[in-house]
């Protein structure tokens, strides 16, 4: 596959960034991993539901090279104040450490950390250098570094892994067991996995990933994300780590009470939901709005899927805003500043459908639109957002994204 124009320019970039930091990349391969946008069920994959999503146009792109040593060097573009990154292979902090809260280093130190805890020894060392324009918080940038590390290391180290879920379950062990981050695997599923054109269906049940092709006669549209240019913490210091407890806790509850259950999404016949609301409501309120969140969305979720194959693509922004009210309502996960984007692009016509996205609190929110539309919510946005949150005025952005495929490869640019 041929590389784009941004790929081109952010190529440059990266030699430039090399250059500046003694970090030899001449001939190195491009890894290009993407962002995501989630069509159902945000909040699901903790809760064991059946997910669906796209990978979308923000990119990470990591050029990397065996350097003969062992060695790992690295430089972010984006957190330049860091400076590189290097550590000897096996030499890293002790997961969940404070000599890792702060820097993006977590991510290759946990990578090496993960990899040994699992038995894949890693011996060469590289040079990379990486530069992201995903939005900080709603679009998944941590998953997708992750991956991007985890495939760069193990080509550079001829470590080869069939079982692509296998890589999900390492992505995820590095932000769950060494930063601390609490994450499901949605993320990691929908980047890697991604395809253009398509959408990505995964079967927890199964562990099975599906691609499911939007009907032909499907309105033209566009996947708008709206950063509000908030700065969203780690997951492990987010209202998301309080859901997920919450909703862990809840079921140990029932489990307790003897319903057969293991996750909040094993609650899909409606008899046994309205049989455990009215037993535990009153005493567990807070608790029952997450279920009644997972429950609604879960049945939302196979309408949406038909709805999708169908080509009926109102109906799918019908059901994503139904999901951000109860995200908003019943989850409560969502943030002002979300919000605000949710109620300013509502009004304009031709926007399908909108909520927040990703973990909550912060970063962003979306939107499917008409095309034709799109304009429409750009001026709407640049008016009313400024106005509304004045101290993020110059710091929100929108971002008109389209569906590509979540992982690639570049030889011969450097």
């Amino acid at each position: 596959m041929p590389a784009s124009s941004i790929d081109k320019e952010m190529v440059e970039k990266l030699k430039g960034l090399a250059q500046q930091n003694g970090l030899y990349i001449c001939g190195a391969k491009v890894r290009r991993s993407s962002s995501r946008f989630c069509l159902g069920v945000e909040h699901g994959d903790y809760n064991g539901t059946e997910l669906f999503g796209v990978a979308t146009d923000r990119f990470i792109w990591m050029a990397y090279k065996p350097n003969g040593t062992d060695k790992i060097k690295l430089f972010s573009g984006n957190f330049p104040d860091d400076g590189v990154i290097e550590f000897k292979l096996g030499d890293v902090p002790e997961p969940k450490s404070a000599a890792i809260s702060e820097t993006w280093g977590r991510f290759p130190y946990g990578i090496d950390y993960i990899l040994r805890r699992e038995g894949y020894q890693l011996k060469q060392g590289i040079d990379g250098v990486i530069y992201g324009n995903i939005p900080g918080g709603g679009m998944s940038r941590s998953a997708s570094l992750s991956l991007n590390l985890i495939l760069s290391l193990l080509e550079a180290n001829g470590i080869e892994i069939e079982d692509k879920m296998t890589v999900v379950d390492l992505a995820q062990a590095v932000e769950n067991d060494y930063i601390g981050s609490p994450c499901g695997k949605l993320d990691q599923i929908m980047i890697l996995f991604g395809r253009e054109s398509m959408g990505t269906y995964y079967n927890p049940a199964k562990r099975s990933v599906d691609y499911v092709q939007l009907g032909a006669c499907a309105t033209d549209f566009r996947i708008v994300v709206l950063d509000t240019g908030t700065v969203r913490p780690g997951l492990e210091k987010s209202t998301y780590k309080i859901r997920r407890g919450e909703c862990e806790e809840l079921v140990s509850i029932l489990q307790k009470a003897n319903y057969d259950i293991s996750c909040l999404a094993d609650i899909k016949d409606e008899a046994l939901y309205e049989k455990i609301m009215a037993e535990f409501g009153e005493s567990y309120p807070d608790l029952c709005d997450r279920l009644k969140y997972i429950y609604a969305s879960q049945n939302r979720f196979y309408k949406m899927l038909e709805a999708w194959k169908a080509g009926d693509i109102e109906t799918v922004g019908r059901i994503f805003r139904e999901d951000g009210t109860g995200l908003r309502d019943d989850y409560k996960i969502s943030g002002a500043e979300l919000e605000t984007m949710c109620d300013i692009v509502r009004t304009v016509p031709g926007v399908l459908g909108e909520r927040m996205l990703g973990g909550g609190d912060k970063g962003a929110s979306g939107a499917l639109v008409r095309s034709e539309s799109v304009e429409a919510v750009q001026r709407a946005v640049d008016t009313g957002y400024p106005r509304s949150c004045p101290e993020f005025a110059d710091k929100y952005a929108v971002h008109i994204c389209k569906v590509v495929d979540g992982i690639r490869i570049y030889e011969g640019l450097l």
